[in-house]
């Protein structure tokens, strides 16, 4: 089956690369045609322009960075929007419950199909094809298995980790859920880490006690190595994309009539570690932020106790020399 992808950055490159490997033919575009050219050593066919790619595929796959990057490539360019007709949308990025139903009902009008499957993990998980997938279409897409959608999930993930959640907007939804927590799990274990760090308690006892626990979280372990070492390391989610994503649950937090204090805090923490630099490094160097907020997030009685030296709250997070990170990606 002819697949196109439009959005090869860090997760839909593994996607293509799994796709040809089950037997797709996949044809990718990419706004950075380097990235796309990238692929056709892998079987993929890179092409010039998003009406190229869609031409002759069967499923058109979102792996684009937002709902504005959609509408621009898919329905704002009219000769890509003529080709809709007939073909399967499949959207798997992450973007607003709202964003995602407005896009299906300009879909449906253009003739074609459109079905939402936001996905949890990262690359090594896209190349594995063991991603979490949430769906949000008319009807679950396992109970038409013949048609073009449930196979290729079950290429991408496999089929206890597919999940249909409801109409369209639903998936969305939880996968913003989901992707809040992602937030508020590391800002909380680097703000604990920090206290235990300053205090001159070992880690390895928190550590200890916490895996020991009810609160504990797998993540913990997982993001540990790069915050003691301060070294974040090529990214798999990147801090800017985290941001992206809690902007969008704060939004849709707020419409909901939920209170978004705590969206609004972890906004503030992710956009103080892009603002030092540390937009592509992994989401774990929420950590520098937490470390040496900026002089106006200090408390002033803070300030005070430290003879107004707010400069050490940049120091070692481990009571000796401050190791600052370098490691800055390259953009996806």
């Amino acid at each position: 089956m002819e697949t196109a992808i439009l959005g090869t950055g860090l997760m839909g490159a593994k996607m293509c690369k799994r796709l040809v490997s089950c037997g797709y033919h996949v044809r990718a575009w990419n706004r950075t045609a380097e990235k796309a050219l990238q692929l056709a050593a892998a079987g993929v066919r890179p092409c010039a322009t998003a009406a190229e790619a869609v031409d002759g595929a069967h499923v058109v796959l979102l792996m684009l960075a937002d709902a504005h990057a959609i509408r621009k490539v898919l329905l704002d360019d009219p000769n890509t929007k003529a080709l809709l007709s007939g073909k399967t949308i499949l959207q798997m990025g992450t973007i607003g419950p709202k964003e995602s139903s407005s896009l299906a009902a300009e879909v449906v009008s253009a003739g074609g199909v459109y079905v939402e499957a936001p996905v949890l993990g990262s690359q090594p998980e896209a190349e594995k094809g063991t991603l979490l997938i949430m769906v949000g279409a008319d009807s679950d897409p396992r109970v038409t298995p013949e048609g073009p959608v449930w196979p290729l999930l079950c290429a991408l993930g496999q089929q206890p980790n597919i999940h249909y959640i409801g109409q369209v907007g639903t998936a969305a939804a939880v996968k913003l859920a989901l992707n809040q927590l992602i937030a508020s799990l590391t800002v909380g274990f680097s703000t604990s880490l920090g206290l235990v760090q300053r205090s001159g308690a070992p880690v390895d006892k928190f550590m200890s006690i916490l895996r020991a626990s009810a609160l504990y979280a797998p993540t913990y372990d997982k993001k540990l190595g790069k915050m003691l070492d301060r070294d974040y390391g090529a990214a798999n989610f990147p801090t800017k994309h985290l941001l992206k994503d809690v902007r969008l649950f704060e939004s849709e937090a707020a419409a909901a009539g939920l209170d978004t204090a705590v969206p609004a805090a972890l906004s503030s923490v992710i956009s103080n570690a892009i603002a030092k630099g540390l937009q592509d490094c992994d989401y774990s160097a929420v950590l520098e932020a937490v470390l040496a907020p900026p002089a106006a997030t200090v408390p002033a009685a803070v300030t005070a106790a430290a003879g107004g030296d707010t400069a050490a709250a940049g120091g070692s997070a481990g009571g000796g020399s401050d190791r600052a990170s370098s490691a800055v990606v390259d953009g996806i």
